[in-house]
């Protein structure tokens, strides 16, 4: 047993003597055993936590949201992914349980920069050095003018096909006593706005702000998000910064705080919210179907979601303009833009009972 373990099993109470109260009393510790019983009990715990912390390894890994590492080598042999719709109506037609992971390509149709690409710097910086707690530490006013312009970009924009064929494909499926998640990598909105109701946002939402006071969370859609604000972000390289003050940027409501808010979303650098994953992974634990919809997969933790259910043998799709990293590990791969691919895979099925 590791030390470490063993002090987290005395610290629970499971041992009756401490090893660090053995030193000076040598014969009276050395007369404290643990029962038989709490051999076995012990035995069972160590087994357990063994199984949990591999079963959770995958978890653990790429969890720092600046990771694009490509995982190296297939968890599980396929053949080439099948481009048959009737073949995967059919899988459609048997599932209870449907995981749709989305990513920025279903918000770029309806408008909405990628930020990546020939949208990836804003002003002169690159997006990704700016999405980050350092730069939001060292200049609050410049990170909420490149948030203020996402923003602005994400209110004025209307939900894609993409978006409108997830969400009338959950509401129906809900009627017949089978659900649709969607686990998505988009911070707008427009998965809500097209009706999906059961939504896990992993990377956070620009229409939410978190007190880095106080931490509190709050919604919220003003535009602009402050006076301070108005008319600010634009993204032409020759705009200087706007250089607002601290305490004109927006601040907690919450009574006696007045802290600064900042944009409830993970900044590059930081680790996913663990109450989130835990979420995402009992999703993919019982889910028969997954469609992975609109994502380079090149970003961890979510890039590894659709392998890692495709390796409990669970049918995957993946719907996208080009083949990914990924798209070896999937059984089924639908190529071209996701508002002409989706809807006719999620529409009603001739078997489903109206």
């Amino acid at each position: 047993m590791s030390i470490s373990l063993e002090r987290d099993l005395r610290q629970c109470g499971t041992f009756t003597a401490s090893r660090d109260n053995c030193g000076d009393r040598g014969k009276q510790a050395n007369s404290t055993y643990l029962s038989a019983s709490k051999v076995g009990i012990i035995t069972k715990l160590i087994t357990k936590v063994t199984m949990l912390l591999q079963n959770r390894a995958v978890f653990a890994l790429r969890l720092r949201m600046c990771s694009t590492h490509v995982m190296r080598g297939p968890l599980m042999d396929t053949a080439r992914p099948s481009s048959d719709m009737s073949e995967f109506r059919a899988l459609f037609s048997k599932a209870k349980h449907i995981a749709i992971i989305t990513g920025a390509g279903v918000s770029a149709e309806s408008g909405v920069p990628t930020f990546r690409g020939e949208n990836e710097k804003w002003r002169k910086w690159q997006s990704q050095d700016l999405a980050t707690p350092e730069a939001f530490s060292r200049n609050p006013s410049r990170v909420w003018e490149f948030y203020h312009y996402r923003r602005e970009l994400a209110l004025s924009k209307k939900p894609s096909v993409a978006h409108l064929a997830i969400a009338e494909c959950e509401a129906r499926l809900r009627k017949q006593g089978r659900s649709v998640v969607v686990i998505t990598q988009c911070i707008d909105d427009l998965h809500r706005q097209a009706g999906s109701k059961h939504v896990l946002k992993i990377h956070g939402s620009l229409m939410e702000t978190r007190c880095v006071s106080c931490g509190h969370v709050t919604t919220n859609k003003q535009s602009p998000i402050c006076a301070a604000l108005k008319d600010k972000g634009a993204p032409d390289p020759d705009v200087a910064d706007a250089q607002i003050p601290v305490d004109k940027l927006p601040r907690c409501d919450e009574s006696d705080c007045h802290g600064l808010l900042r944009p409830n979303v993970v900044f590059f650098g930081e680790t996913l919210d663990s109450h989130m994953l835990t979420k995402v992974e009992k999703e993919m634990e019982i889910c028969d179907l997954c469609l992975v919809v609109g994502t380079s997969s090149i970003v961890y933790p979510a890039a590894m979601f659709g392998p890692q259910i495709a390796s409990r043998g669970i049918p995957v799709a993946e719907f996208n303009i080009q083949t990914t990293p990924k798209t070896g590990y999937f059984t089924h791969h639908f190529q071209g833009p996701c508002g002409t691919t989706l809807p006719p895979a999620l529409a009603r099925h001739e078997s489903e009972v109206i």
